[in-house]
């Protein structure tokens, strides 16, 4: 295989009909990169959609041989299995990759050149990415709150922190958001609801895990933001304890935050400490929703409360965009890549 020609100016999207592959797009082309060479590429189900790239009419494409060639950088924005079915060809072609999908989440144990990315991560936990990187994960977004609030918190002695994210429907791509609409609408016009996509009635309920028949499991979510977890913050503080939960909102991810921290830190030295780590502190009137969050590529943080239960203890709540942080994390990595 010849060398990657340096002054490649194409991108290969591969996954390119899913949530995260659109958003992608939309922030390439406004990014240092528009008016680069964009192929968008899928699994057979979505190829001959038509969609749009760099404002021309642009049909997603099927992978081929020669679909990685002179790729500078490959995207995997689809599901893992997806990655995995492609991973070794986008390799062969020696392009950079990017993997948003998950499918990395336990692969730097297994490939040397892979490591987990998202801006700030080097310094908050004191490692450089390593120079002959060629597989970059991208953490969810849920994982990249957790990452960097377990990491934030080291200076200030952060001892223990528990974490309940809750997962909106999107997770699931635009099935779960026409699931969820549907089911409330039907709920609302006291109809039984369908549920080919969950397996179980998500409108108007919170739940720990999904029907047995879907093929979405909160199991698997909880099994990759851990693993994500623990590659993103190695070994520069114990290990968060993470739960999964389902929310019934379309879009967002949110969490809350329980932690055990020294004794002598008090509220303006954590909110310092999330700050420097990259934290939007909201006011103390407002509340980081997945409302709030829409749009933004920040991770939104309320102020912490102390628990008076107990000394040292201390809640956080917080809000991030789970399409749009992930997508905007990878766009930001493939920059500072270039020259």
């Amino acid at each position: 295989m010849p060398p990657l020609e340096r002054d490649s100016h194409r991108i290969v999207i591969a996954g390119a009909s899913s949530l995260l592959g659109a958003e992608l797009k939309s922030l390439l082309e406004e990014s240092r990169f528009a008016g680069w060479d964009l192929r968008l590429v899928d699994e057979e189900v979505a190829a001959g959609t038509l969609t749009e790239a760099g404002g021309e009419p642009a049909v997603i494409q099927p992978v081929e041989e020669g679909s990685f060639d002179r790729a500078r950088f490959v995207f995997f924005t689809g599901s893992p299995q997806f990655t995995r079915a492609n991973l070794a060809a986008a390799h062969q072609a020696n392009a950079t990759i990017i993997d948003l999908s998950g499918r990395m989440a336990e692969y730097p144990q297994k490939h040397p050149a892979a490591a987990e990315w998202f801006p700030g991560l080097d310094i908050l936990r004191g490692m450089e990415t390593p120079p002959d990187t060629a597989i970059y994960a991208i953490p969810s977004a849920a994982a990249t709150a957790v990452s960097a609030l377990a990491l934030a918190l080291a200076p200030v002695g952060l001892k223990r922190l528990v974490v309940t994210c809750f997962q909106s429907v999107s997770e699931a791509g635009r099935a779960g958001i026409e699931e969820l609409e549907s089911q409330a609408s039907q709920l609302l016009s006291f109809q039984n609801v369908g549920k080919p996509v969950f397996d179980v009635q998500v409108a108007f309920s919170l739940l720990d895990r999904f029907g047995s028949g879907s093929s979405h499991s909160l199991a698997e979510a909880r099994r990759r933001i851990r693993s994500e977890v623990k590659a993103c913050v190695a070994a520069k503080v114990n290990r968060p304890a993470v739960q999964v939960v389902h929310a019934p909102v379309f879009y967002g991810t949110m969490f809350s935050a329980w932690s055990e921290i020294d004794r002598a830190a008090d509220c303006q030295s954590i909110l310092g400490a999330c700050k420097n780590a990259g934290f939007f502190i909201t006011e103390e009137d407002q509340s980081p929703s997945n409302v709030s969050a829409a749009g933004e590529r920040v991770i939104q943080l309320a102020v912490p409360e102390p628990d008076p239960a107990q000394v040292g203890t201390w809640w956080f709540w917080g809000a991030t965009d789970n399409i749009r942080l992930p997508a905007w994390n990878a766009v930001k990595l493939a920059e500072k890549l270039m020259p």
